[in-house]
């Protein structure tokens, strides 16, 4: 019933760029905000960026901002992140979540979760 499905990752070179999907059933996405995540093997998974439910608001972290861009069109039901000028830093499972309260940069303000698709950028 409530379903958030990412896909786009991959195998990339430094340098690269590669875009990011979420898709959401309506009852995870309408008037909800959202946000990515990563986690490398062995790290704490942590904030990337987050946009608010009209797309009129967006944070990113600081180790990504002006190299990626979340977006969302709200009719396809889809979150978005581009990662453009890719470093291999950026390698780990990327997650899309939908936002509830609290500190949208803590993964406590989250309540549901998509799967993961791993990015990964070579040297």
């Amino acid at each position: 019933q409530v379903q958030l499905v990412e896909s786009g990752g991959g195998l990339v070179q430094a340098g690269g760029s590669l875009r990011l999907s979420c898709a959401a059933s309506g009852r995870t996405f309408i008037n909800y905000a959202l946000g990515w995540f990563r986690q490398a093997p062995g790290k704490e998974r942590e904030f990337v960026s987050w946009i608010n439910w009209t797309g009129a608001r967006t944070d990113y972290a600081d180790s990504v901002k002006g190299r990626f861009t979340i977006s969302r069109d709200n009719a396809k039901l889809t979150l978005y992140l581009q990662m453009n000028s890719l470093i291999p830093e950026d390698t780990a499972v990327y997650y899309c979540a939908r936002y509830i309260r609290g500190h949208y940069h803590d993964t406590s303000g989250y309540d549901y979760w998509g799967q993961g698709t791993q990015v990964t950028v070579s040297s």
